[in-house]
C-alpha cells in the first residue's frame, strides 16, 4: 500500500509540473499577443472577467485573424507533449483521469484571477524588466490602429478577398464573420442603447464603442474646441520682457579685450571686397534721386498696359471746352438781363441752358472761388459710371465687295437706247397710250378732249376723235382678231371702232359689237351702269358704243381674250369702285360688295382666271371662278399709282408715289422680292414687254428707266434684274414729267407720253 501510495504521489507530481510548464507557455503566448494588439475597448475589469467565461462570437471574430499564428505552434506543442503523456498515463492508469478534472478547474479559477494580477505582476518586475524596455515596443501614436500595417489604401480592394490586411508579423488578417442583414442592424439599432456610439473600423473590420471620453472628444471637436478639457485658452500670457527698466544688469562680465581691437579677419574681408570693386567685379549700388522718387503718379502706366489690353474698354467722354459764358468777363451778349433772370429761375434746373448765370469781372484776381464746385464733380461722376456707353463694331468691307455682280449691259442686248420718233399734235397732257396687237397703230388720250391715232412708223396722225372731255386713259383690244380701242372719259366708257384694218377683222369687230343688239340683257331697275348706241356724228367718227358710269372713271383696262374689260372709280364714299363689262352679252357687274380701301388700278391676269385689284397700299388677287380672295401682296409704300403684270402670271411690279418700283414674285412671299428706288419723284407708269424680259417705269422726274428682268423656270433661282439704261427727253412742265409708258408688242422699243403733250418713242 505504501508503494503504492508513494507512485501515485510521484505520478501526481509529475502530473503537477507538466500543468505548471504549460500554463507559463500560455501566459508567456497571452503577453505577447497583448502587446501586439492594441485595444480599443476600455472596459472595466468586471466586465472583461464576465467575457472571459462566454466569448461572444463578435469578439473572437475581431481576434480571430491576429491569433491564428500562434494556434499552430500551441497545437504542435500540445501534440509533442501528448506523446510523453501517453507513456505516463500507461503507467499512472485510472487515476490521471481524476488528475485532469481537478486541474481544469484550478485552470478556470487562474484564469479569472488573471487579468487583475497583471498589473501587480508588472509593477514588481518593473525593476526588472525596465532596463530591458524596448524603445519600439509601445506606440504612443493614437493616430491610427497598427494591427492591420497595409497603411492608407482604399479597403475595398480587399472586398473580393477573405483577409483584411496583414499584421505586424505579415500573417493575413481574416475577415470577422458577419452575419448581420439590414433587419438585424435594425433591431440592433432599436435595442442596443450603445449602437449610437457604435463606429464601423475598416482598417480590421469591427464594430468599436466608443467610451464617453471619446464621445465627448468628439462633440468637442465638433463644436471648435479644444480636444484636452483642461487647456484654457483664455490664460494670462506670462511677459518675458516687461517695460520696467532693472536697476542691474544681468551680467557684470567686463567687456571682453578683443572687443577693443581691430578685428583681423574683418579686415581681410573688406581689403577683398575693396580690390573686388576696384577690378569691377563688384558694381556699388547706385543711390536713386529721392526727390524724383518719393512722390509719383499711380495711374500712369494704366492706360497703356491694362486698359489698352481690355478689349472691351471705352474711354469716357471729355467734358466739352469752357465757352465764351464761363468766362469771367464775358462779352455784354452774354450775359442776363433782368427778365432773362427771372425766366432762369423760374425753370427746373434740367431746363435750364446754362446750369450758371454769367457774371463779369474787372479782373481775375476779385473772381471768388466756384460754389458748384464739388456738385459738379459729383454729377460728372455719375455721368461716368451711370451713363451707358455702347461700342459700335466696325467691319471693314471693301463698298464693292456690297455690290452685286451684275452683267453688263451690253451683254443684255436688246433694248431702247436713242430717241427715234416724236410724235406731236396734242395740246393738252397726254395721260394714256395705247399700241395696237399688231404694233401696227397708236392711240392716245389727251386733256385737250381728242383721241388721236398714229402710224407707229412714220409718227403720222391718222385720225383724230374729239371727245368732248379729258380723256383719262385708253387701251386697245388686246385680241387681234378684232379692231377696237376702248376710252375713258369722265364717267363714261366708249367703245370705238377705227377701221384700221382688213375687211375681215373689221367685220368681226362689227359683229362683236352687234351680238345681242335684237335681245337686250335684261337690267336691273337699280343698276347703276347703262348700256347705250352712239348715234349721228359720233357714229361717224368710229364710236359704237357708250358706257355710262355713276362716277369718274379713271382707268379702262381688257381681258386676254378680249371680250371683258374693267373700268376703275376710285371713292372712298362708294363700293361701287369696280365695274366688269362683258362686251358681248353687254352687261356690267359689281364683283365686290365692299372694297377695302381706295381702289387705284386694276389688271387681268394674263392666263389664269385671277383680277389684280391695287388699293393705296396693297394688292389683292382674287379668284374670278371661286369668288374669294387667294393673296395679299404688301408694297411696303404710301401710295401705288400703277401696276403691270409679267406675261407668265408670277410676277407683279408696281409703282408708287414715293419714288420707289416693287418687283412681287408670288411664289416667293407676298412681301417684295426687290425695291427700286432709282427715280428721285413720283412713279406714274409701269409696263411689262409681252417678249422680251425688260420691263420700264416712268416717272415725273421727266425720265424711262428700263430694265432687264429675267424670270426663270427654275423655281429655286430668283429673277435677275438689272438696270439697263435711262431714257430722257420729256420736258416737265407744271412739275409733271413721263405720264405713262408703254412697249411695242414685238419689238424692243417702248412708247412714253408726257406731260410736255408729245409722244416719244426709244428705239
Amino acid at each position: 500500500m505504501r508503494r503504492a501510495d508513494g507512485q501515485q504521489s510521484d505520478n501526481m507530481s509529475k502530473a503537477k509540473d507538466k500543468t505548471v510548464k504549460k500554463r507559463s507557455k500560455e501566459e508567456e503566448e497571452e503577453e505577447e499577443q497583448q502587446q501586439q494588439i492594441f485595444t480599443f475597448n476600455t472596459k472595466p475589469p468586471a466586465e472583461e472577467e464576465e467575457e472571459d467565461e462566454d466569448l461572444s462570437d463578435s469578439e473572437e471574430s475581431v481576434f480571430s485573424g491576429l491569433e491564428d499564428s500562434g494556434s499552430d505552434s500551441e497545437d504542435e506543442e500540445e501534440e509533442g507533449d501528448g506523446s510523453d503523456d501517453e507513456e505516463e498515463e500507461d503507467e499512472a492508469g485510472t487515476e490521471k483521469q481524476e488528475e485532469s478534472s481537478v486541474l481544469k478547474e484550478e485552470e478556470k479559477k487562474k484564469k479569472k484571477k488573471k487579468r487583475g494580477m497583471k498589473e501587480g505582476e508588472k509593477k514588481e518586475e518593473g525593476g526588472e524588466e525596465g532596463e530591458k524596455e524596448d524603445e519600439y515596443e509601445h506606440d504612443t501614436s493614437d493616430e491610427e490602429d497598427i494591427r492591420n500595417t497595409v497603411g492608407n489604401i482604399p479597403m475595398e480592394w480587399y472586398k473580393d478577398f477573405p483577409h483584411i490586411g496583414y499584421d505586424l508579423d505579415g500573417k493575413k488578417i481574416y475577415k470577422p464573420i458577419r452575419n448581420k442583414d439590414e433587419l438585424d442592424d435594425f433591431l440592433d439599432k432599436m435595442e442596443n442603447p450603445d449602437y449610437w456610439r457604435t463606429v464601423h473600423d475598416k482598417q480590421t473590420g469591427s464594430d468599436i464603442t466608443l467610451s464617453d471620453e471619446q464621445v465627448n472628444l468628439v462633440q468637442r471637436l465638433q463644436r471648435g474646441q479644444f480636444g484636452d478639457v483642461n487647456f484654457n485658452e483664455y490664460q494670462p500670457s506670462v511677459e518675458y520682457f516687461s517695460k520696467d527698466v532693472m536697476l542691474h544688469p544681468v551680467t557684470n562680465r567686463p567687456e571682453h579685450k578683443r572687443s577693443f581691437i581691430p578685428s583681423l579677419i574683418e579686415k581681410e574681408k573688406v581689403s577683398k571686397l575693396v580690390h573686388a570693386i576696384k577690378m569691377g567685379w563688384i558694381k556699388p549700388r547706385r543711390v536713386e534721386d529721392d526727390s524724383r522718387g518719393r512722390f509719383y503718379d499711380l495711374w500712369a502706366s494704366e492706360d497703356s498696359s491694362i486698359l489698352a489690353r481690355h478689349k472691351m474698354h471705352l474711354p469716357a467722354p471729355k467734358i466739352p471746352l469752357p465757352g465764351h459764358q464761363e468766362s469771367y468777363n464775358p462779352p455784354p451778349e452774354y450775359l442776363l438781363t433782368e427778365e432773362e433772370r427771372a425766366l432762369w429761375d423760374q425753370q427746373d434746373p434740367e431746363d435750364r441752358k446754362v446750369p450758371f448765370v454769367p457774371r463779369r469781372f474787372s479782373s481775375l484776381r476779385l473772381v471768388p472761388a466756384f460754389p458748384r464746385f464739388v456738385h459738379e464733380r459729383f454729377e460728372r461722376c455719375l455721368d461716368l459710371y451711370l451713363c451707358p456707353r455702347q461700342r459700335k463694331m466696325r467691319v471693314n468691307v471693301n463698298p464693292e465687295d456690297l455690290i452685286p455682280k451684275l452683267p453688263k449691259p451690253k451683254d443684255l442686248q436688246p433694248f431702247p437706247t436713242t430717241q427715234s420718233l416724236v410724235y406731236r399734235g396734242h395740246s393738252g397732257l397726254v395721260r394714256s397710250i395705247s399700241v395696237s396687237p399688231t404694233g401696227q397703230w397708236l392711240a392716245s388720250g389727251s386733256d385737250d378732249g381728242s383721241v388721236r391715232l398714229w402710224e407707229v412708223c412714220s409718227s403720222r396722225c391718222l385720225k383724230i376723235i374729239q371727245v368732248g372731255g379729258a380723256v383719262r386713259g385708253v387701251a386697245w383690244n388686246p385680241n387681234p382678231a378684232v379692231c377696237l380701242l376702248a376710252v375713258a372719259l369722265e364717267s363714261q366708257v366708249l367703245i370705238l371702232s377705227p377701221t384700221l384694218a382688213d375687211r375681215q377683222v373689221v367685220s368681226s369687230s362689227e359683229l362683236l359689237l352687234s351680238g345681242q343688239q335684237g335681245a337686250e340683257p335684261v337690267q336691273g331697275a337699280e343698276s347703276p351702269v347703262s348700256w347705250s348706241e352712239a348715234e349721228g356724228e359720233e357714229l361717224s367718227q368710229g364710236i359704237r358704243l357708250k358706257i355710262q358710269h355713276p362716277k369718274a372713271v379713271q382707268q379702262v383696262v381688257w381681258h386676254a381674250k378680249g371680250d371683258y374689260l374693267a373700268s376703275v372709280m376710285p371713292d372712298h364714299s362708294s363700293h361701287l369702285q369696280v365695274f366688269i363689262h362683258q362686251l358681248s352679252r353687254r352687261r356690267s357687274q359689281n364683283p365686290f360688295r365692299r372694297n377695302k380701301g381706295l381702289v387705284q388700278c386694276v389688271s387681268f391676269h394674263p392666263v389664269r382666271p385671277y383680277f389684280f385689284v391695287a388699293t393705296q397700299r396693297s394688292v389683292r388677287i382674287y379668284n374670278l371662278v371661286k369668288q374669294e380672295m387667294t393673296k395679299k401682296l404688301q408694297a411696303n409704300s404710301k401710295w401705288i399709282s400703277s401696276m403691270a403684270i409679267h406675261p407668265g402670271g408670277d410676277h407683279v411690279i408696281c409703282g408708287s408715289y414715293d419714288c420707289r418700283l416693287s418687283w412681287f414674285d408670288l411664289d416667293l412671299s407676298t412681301k417684295p422680292y426687290k425695291m427700286l428706288r432709282h427715280h428721285k419723284k413720283a412713279v406714274r407708269g409701269v409696263a411689262y414687254h409681252r417678249l422680251y424680259p425688260l420691263f420700264a417705269s416712268a416717272s415725273d422726274d421727266g425720265s424711262v428707266i428700263v430694265c432687264h428682268g429675267t424670270v426663270y423656270n427654275d423655281l429655286l433661282q430668283n429673277p435677275l434684274i438689272v438696270p439697263v439704261k435711262v431714257l430722257k427727253g420729256h420736258v416737265l412742265t407744271h412739275d409733271l414729267g413721263v405720264l405713262d409708258v408703254t412697249f411695242h408688242p414685238t419689238q424692243p422699243w417702248i412708247f412714253s407720253s408726257g406731260a410736255d403733250a408729245t409722244i416719244r418713242l426709244f428705239t
